[in-house]
């Protein structure tokens, strides 16, 4: 299962390698977009648009060996707790939860500016253990069609952006047992924003 699997770009490739995959996103033109792109690789794709908090009964609880989240996901919960005891629920027991976000330090504390790697520049311009709420708009709100989900269908939402250690603990509230925490550096570019962590992958378990 790929919580907020966005377009299925992830969830097709794990298609391909052979694993049955269910997506659960907000979005319908996402919905459409991955669906069409299942078809073209050949794939077989349970897209459910839902709130990932409020997912259908007739989902399959309980059954998944992996539920994953990935980049720019863990800001839009002003609380940690239901997405956690989501993916808990979701899986199997012994199944394997990973999620792989931008690093807080990158996301909150530090801001990178210049195009080039000899006048590119950090600052520490930002409050680390800031819990402030950010008003946004959903992502995809500018890519819908007319007539679909415009921005005043979708409105207004907040973002809240965690410390790595508010991240971890929610897991661990929810029951799971954590395998690993990685730091990840920039894995796009090897002389940008060198020595300054990016990403995470938090790994974890739902014990048997």
């Amino acid at each position: 299962m790929n919580l907020m699997g966005s377009n299925g770009v992830k969830a097709v490739a794990l298609g391909l390698l052979g694993a049955e995959v269910s997506v659960a996103d907000f979005s319908e033109g996402n919905a459409r977009y991955a669906s069409e792109l299942a078809q073209a690789a050949g794939v077989r794709l349970n897209y459910v648009v839902s709130d990932v908090l409020n997912l259908p009964r007739d989902t399959a609880w309980g059954t998944y060996d992996i539920v994953f989240a990935e980049q720019g996901i863990v800001h839009y919960f002003t609380d940690l707790k239901p997405f956690m005891d989501t993916a808990y629920s979701l899986l199997a027991p012994g199944g394997t939860f990973i999620l792989r976000d931008f690093h807080p330090v990158s996301t909150k504390l530090i801001s990178s500016k210049g195009s080039t790697a000899k006048i590119r520049k950090h600052k520490v311009t930002g409050d680390y253990f800031d819990s402030t709420l950010e008003e946004k708009r959903v992502s995809y709100a500018k890519y819908s069609p007319e007539g679909g989900e415009s921005r005043e269908q979708t409105g207004i939402l907040y973002w809240r952006k965690w410390t790595l250690g508010e991240i971890v603990t929610a897991a661990a509230d929810s029951s799971f047992r954590i395998r690993k925490l990685i730091e990840e550096p920039n894995l796009s570019s090897e002389v940008f924003d060198k020595g300054i962590p990016k990403t995470f992958v938090l790994v974890a378990e739902k014990p048997m």
